[in-house]
């Protein structure tokens, strides 16, 4: 394989980007954030709805998303801006914890203008710095890779998804890291995750976490069919959740796993294969397994998905041969071959880690040349 090369940082991560971040604590913040990202070019403003009023799980799961998006190794530096000195500290903190520079600035007692001067100032020393920074040769078991699927149809399950699969399998292999989740789309499949757990205690973790989901939604008295499966997932020929899940499931690989995390967690027990509690909501997925620490992301698609993310690299892949023709500018990898019988599923393994390896030594996804950087935070409670 071509050498990979990225951006090791203060902590030992390896990151293949390098972003300069301006990250509001809530939502009043933003303005003064994006505000900041036009005076410096070469920064990255990320507005977001949330982050007032929230209490408990969800106070704690908004400052693990905060923190870790400013972890992430493919941030060189982070400038928090919040409304309130206390959140915007303890963020700033949290972040610090890596080593890599951030900057904390509250806005009251300040104001608008007087906080984008000064934050302005500082994320142009930031980004003076960063720019300078080098990449350097890194190994496959430097990276933290998360995957998850979308519009899936019938050929996610038969292509694109086993194709998602040699590469985590290769990945696992050379010693790397891997996040799976979409907790709502294994059902029917549950089993299957739980018995590849590591140990009792972890399979016994799992499906506290998979049944407390499913609590919740008996308790709620609904009918999820029309959003789980999508719409889109019903045209695409997929008539039940279960069907669905016997695809996401395939691209998880063959390796064992070996933890469970929460939404926005980082992982603790080495390197290996690991299942987070997420949604299924692509951008909200996505964010989440960002903030854990993954660097790129793998997203196969059948009817055609056009989801990115503004500080992890989003590759998309499909075996639909009809979206890998009208959605094209998507598709990083086409591997509808497979279901020609052109090509083999270990070619199309092949073909994805060509892809990886482009991808992680600096080419643009689809997603990132399109400006695709959805940014969607979870939240979990109504604010008090």
């Amino acid at each position: 394989m071509e050498t990979l090369t990225g951006y090791r940082r203060e902590n030992g991560a390896v990151g293949i980007r390098n972003y300069v971040v301006i990250l509001p604590v809530d939502d009043i913040s933003n303005a003064a954030c994006e505000a900041v990202g036009n005076n410096i070019q070469g920064t990255l403003a990320l507005p977001h709805s949330y982050g007032r009023l929230q209490y408990g799980e969800d106070l704690a799961l908004h400052f693990r998303t905060m923190i870790g998006i400013g972890s992430n190794p493919n941030v060189a530096a982070v400038v928090v801006i919040g409304i309130e000195e206390n959140w915007t500290k303890k963020i700033a903190d949290g972040i610090a914890e890596t080593g890599k520079p951030v900057a904390a600035f509250s806005i009251e007692r300040n104001g608008d203008l007087e906080t984008i001067r000064q934050a302005s100032w500082k994320a142009k020393e930031f980004v003076q710095w960063a720019s300078e920074l080098q990449r350097e040769p890194i190994k496959l078991e430097d990276l933290t890779v998360s995957i998850k699927c979308g519009e899936s149809d019938t050929t996610t399950g038969l292509g694109s998804c086993p194709t998602v699969a040699q590469v985590v399998d290769r990945v696992i292999d050379a010693g790397g890291t891997v996040f799976f989740g979409e907790t709502s789309e294994l059902t029917g499949g549950e089993h299957l995750i739980a018995n590849r757990m590591a140990t009792p205690a972890l399979k016994e973790k799992f499906m506290e976490t998979y049944n407390s989901y499913v609590d919740f939604i008996v308790s709620q008295g609904v009918d999820l069919l029309g959003s789980q499966p999508t719409q889109g997932n019903i045209t695409g020929g997929l008539s039940t959740i279960e069907e669905k899940a016997l695809g996401n499931i395939e691209k998880t690989g063959t390796k064992e796993i070996i933890g469970v995390l929460k939404p926005a967690e980082k992982p603790a027990n080495g390197k290996g294969l690991y299942f987070m509690d997420t949604s299924s909501a692509a951008a909200e997925c996505v964010t989440l397994m960002a903030a854990g620490g993954a660097v790129i992301h793998f997203f196969p698609t059948g009817q055609g998905n056009v989801v990115g993310n503004p500080i992890e690299p989003v590759v998309k892949l499909t075996a639909n041969p009809i979206t890998a023709k009208t959605m094209s500018e998507h598709i990083d990898v086409d591997v509808s071959g497979l279901l020609s019988r052109d090509i083999t599923l270990s070619d199309a393994g092949d073909m994805l880690m060509e892809c990886l390896t482009r991808t992680v030594n600096g080419r643009f996804t689809a997603a990132e040349a399109l400006g695709h950087k959805e940014f969607v935070m979870t939240k979990l409670y109504p604010s008090a």
